[in-house]
């Protein structure tokens, strides 16, 4: 069985597999079609992996159309482990289409949800207002409604969505959850589905976008959504861009329908500099960047050698992605 990797990565987890994986031909790539085994030159003809490891560093390295193209263009893969959470790109329905298994990351869930949270709370309790009072010497009360009194709605619940209701959970906040299953979670107060919707966001202090982009979430965020939501209510967006109609945000900005956007992804990306959400008052911009703690390649490694570990043995995988997140 053939496993293929960055040389880089292979160096960070050799150690570690190696007690589980010794009878794996592990492969690594330095460059497009170059390929060493042993740390010496192979022919791309005897490149068929089974296991196909797509690291952020290998992404950052122009790596990843050599390692995703193996798995397509081979005979024998079986499972693709991916740093990305969102499987938007066309690629990922390639992959699936061919049979091949998908394992996303949940390594950014820690950071995002410390974002939503940093900046959720910040929107909430009055920060800037008294900065302002700061500035002007002004000895003036700056009165809030309480965290713990304040409704969050989750807009999808995989790793990141569960990582953000932990957090929220520990200030007593009432949080709802928007998903496809339907079942209980002892963690949040409502499991409901996108139908319920128009009861829900007008209740809601916060709502946060975190599901994938597919057929049925693009544009999701249209003028009815924000027609309905909450007036002075906050909306965070560390899904995907293509959840937000930004016109329709526009207009629902102006109706304080949400008060405040904390936007981490956009319809074009990077975002223009030309773009009126750069300069509007009612909005914070992050350059996609959310996902940029500092253990988050860690724990990306930690999850590959976890599931490379229950692969090998037949388990289930971690986080395995479904059909519908690739649109099939």
């Amino acid at each position: 069985m053939q496993l293929l990797m960055s040389a880089a990565a292979l160096e960070r987890v050799k150690t570690r597999i190696a007690p589980f994986a010794g009878d794996l031909d592990i492969v690594t790539i330095s460059a497009p079609d170059t390929f060493q085994r042993d740390g010496q030159p192979i022919q791309v003809g005897q490149v068929d992996p089974d296991i196909v490891w797509s690291t952020l560093d290998a992404y950052r390295d122009g790596l990843l159309g050599g390692l995703v193209g193996a798995a397509l263009k081979g005979t024998k893969a079986k499972w693709l482990q991916t740093f990305n959470a969102g499987l938007d790109s066309p690629i990922f329905k390639s992959v699936m289409a061919k049979g091949i298994r998908i394992g996303k990351s949940n390594a950014q869930a820690v950071p995002i949800s410390e974002f939503v949270l940093a900046h959720g709370l910040s929107l909430i309790v009055p920060v800037e207002r008294q900065r302002q009072l700061q500035a002007e010497k002004s000895w003036a009360p700056t009165p809030y409604r309480e965290v713990s009194q304040s409704h969050w709605t989750i807009i999808g619940y995989g790793a990141i969505g569960h990582a953000i209701a932990q957090r929220v959970k520990a200030f007593e906040a009432k949080v709802s959850v928007i998903r496809r299953s339907l079942g209980a979670d002892p963690l949040v107060d409502e499991v409901a589905g996108m139908d319920a919707l128009p009861r829900i966001l007008p209740q809601s202090d916060v709502v946060v976008l975190a599901c994938p982009l597919t057929d049925e979430t693009r544009d999701m965020a249209n003028a009815a959504f924000f027609a309905a939501m909450k007036p002075g209510a906050i909306l965070i967006n560390i899904g995907r861009g293509g959840l937000v109609d930004e016109d329709a945000l526009g207009v629902g900005l102006d109706n304080d329908q949400p008060g405040h956007a904390v936007l981490d992804v956009f319809q074009t990306e990077p975002l223009p500099t030309d773009h009126w959400l750069w300069s509007h008052p009612k909005v914070r911009v992050a350059a996609h960047t959310s996902n940029s703690g500092t253990g988050t390649p860690a724990r990306g490694d930690d999850l590959f050698v976890a599931n490379l570990e229950r692969f090998l043995a037949g388990k289930p995988l971690i986080n395995e992605a479904s059909p519908h997140e690739v649109g099939l």
